[in-house]
């Protein structure tokens, strides 16, 4: 039997943890390894219990979910954990700092049981959280509040047609949009998706659209 997803659930709201354990809990596939109320104890306790998946609150006390989940999954972390960040649309301005931070994506708050269910799970296995089709409607929300990054390091030289390919993504098409777009195979586009994702360092989709609304790439 395959071993069920360890989950980490930090909320500063006790109804919310509840809720979240109990949903989670009752799952065959996954089990609650630990529940905390602020994000330097997920830190602490996600060094110690090792999840698979922490379900994280944005604002906190003692340090707040950003900051926590840049600690557990940003760019300097050797052995990331896989953070699921929970928001509700008048907090969308910290969606894309959490993605920055290193979440694999996010939910919001009153997203139904199965929705939860499912976010973990696809984090679980290492995909991105943001399905292609609602990358637009979610990201284009604040992309407006996003300027680019002078400073930012390119990690690598993208091709024009993977310059064009990571605007694509940005813009919310899946793959086999982007191939009948640019009249060529699903196979090719995965193959520049990987090539992107290697040259600039990036660990999937949703790291892709960050840095391409970063770099200016998408308005």
């Amino acid at each position: 039997m395959t071993a069920p997803i360890r989950v980490l659930v930090c909320d500063d709201q006790e109804l919310i943890r509840t809720g979240f354990t109990t949903i989670i809990n009752a799952q065959s596939d996954m089990e609650i390894v630990g529940e905390c109320a602020d994000g330097r104890a997920a830190v602490d306790l996600a060094a110690r219990l090792r999840p698979d998946v922490v379900v994280m609150d944005v604002r906190m006390p003692v340090l707040d979910g950003i900051e926590a989940t840049r600690l557990l999954a940003g760019a300097a972390v050797p052995e990331p954990v896989k953070v699921l960040v929970v928001t509700t649309f008048n907090l969308d301005e910290y969606v894309y700092e959490a993605l920055r931070a290193g979440a694999s994506g996010f939910l919001l708050k009153d997203a139904p049981p199965a929705q939860l269910l499912s976010g973990i799970r696809t984090v679980a296995t290492g995909a991105a959280l943001l399905a292609p089709e609602v990358t637009r409607q979610l990201v284009g929300r604040y992309a407006a509040r996003i300027r680019p990054a002078e400073g930012d390091p390119a990690g690598g030289v993208l091709t024009p047609r993977e310059t064009e390919v990571l605007r694509l993504i940005a813009e919310g098409l899946s793959n086999s949009e982007i191939a009948a777009a640019l009249v060529i195979s699903q196979e090719t586009v995965k193959t520049y998706v990987s090539r992107i994702l290697t040259k600039l360092d990036l660990r999937d989709r949703v790291q892709a659209v960050v840095y391409a609304y970063r770099r200016g790439l998408v308005t």
